[in-house]
């Protein structure tokens, strides 16, 4: 019988090319997977794009004196040449900073805002006193709390905790070098916590799920799941759709994975039919994502 297919593959970063790994743990995989499926009879709906906010694209674009759109621009015109050399296909390869994307992301935070699962707060910040500014994400280095790693303001790759920049230990400016000091400054709050719950008794009858998978989110939610913070002190991003926060942005970890979402219905929009996103999204459609490891809490 004939199914509907979803498949989503990780988007790249708009920082750099694509290297090695993309290609051999998300796209490729998913191209085989796809091209399988559409053999079969089945339809399918598969989606990428180019991951384009964030501090890895702020911090390059600085390095070269460009602007964050300059960089985006160039590493998706080279992302978009080397799937069509590699033949890979997808019925839409997206971009996050499009006006498509970012109306789709605004029109979900304003539902989960709406029904009491954001919230505001304040709370301390690096700020960079000699370079003037908050140091968000990757604008802060620092040893990790929990296991003596290297780590930046958001995550330690070596344990792959999620951490708040306040939590390093020894932090030190990016651009700079300098130690920075705390600052108070205001935020929108996920309420992560309320979900905790729920999460753990929707995995429980995911058993065709891999096992390193089912055992790292199940460890993931029982250590406790803390509300984030998903605004940022930044000019490049996602506009929050709120009062008194027009100088800040959507961050990207909560931004971007609303893209599998809005690539869907920005295909939708292109073929003329705005409606039809909801057969891959609505009843028994399945859905598969080729991502790497540290991509799984996503």
């Amino acid at each position: 019988m004939k199914e509907h297919i979803f498949i989503g593959a990780a988007w790249p970063y708009a920082n750099g090319p694509l290297h090695l790994g993309t290609l051999a743990g998300c796209l490729l995989p998913a191209d085989i997977f796809g091209k399988f499926n559409r053999m079969a009879g089945n339809d399918v709906l598969m989606v990428s794009g180019s991951d384009e906010h964030g501090t890895p694209i702020t911090l390059t674009a600085e390095k070269e004196g460009k602007s964050p759109k300059e960089i985006a621009d160039r590493y998706n015109a080279q992302h978009v040449k080397n799937i069509e050399e590699l033949g890979i296909t997808f019925e839409n390869f997206s971009r996050t900073s499009n006006d498509f994307h970012k109306k789709v992301v605004q029109d979900f935070f304003l539902r989960l805002y709406e029904n009491g699962y954001i919230y505001k707060k304040s709370m301390l910040s690096p700020y960079c006193e000699h370079c003037g500014r908050f140091l968000p994400d990757r604008y802060v280095e620092g040893i990790c709390p929990y296991c003596g790693g290297e780590a930046r303001g958001d995550q330690c790759d070596k344990c792959g905790k999620t951490l708040d920049p306040s939590e390093l230990i020894d932090p030190k400016c990016k651009i700079c070098g300098n130690a920075p000091v705390m600052k108070e400054t205001e935020h929108l709050f996920f309420k992560l916590s309320a979900f905790e719950e729920k999460l753990l008794k929707w995995i429980e009858d995911k058993n065709y799920w891999t096992d390193n998978v089912i055992k790292f989110t199940r460890n993931w939610i029982k250590g406790g799941l803390k509300d984030r913070a998903i605004t940022r002190d930044l000019e490049w991003g996602v506009e929050v759709p709120l009062d008194g926060f027009k100088n800040k942005r959507l961050y990207v970890w909560f931004e971007a994975v609303v893209g599998y979402l809005s690539a869907s219905k920005e295909w939708a929009e292109k073929t003329g039919e705005p409606e039809k996103w909801k057969e891959w999204w609505e009843g028994d459609a399945k859905h598969y994502y080729f991502l790497a490891k540290d991509n799984i809490p996503f």
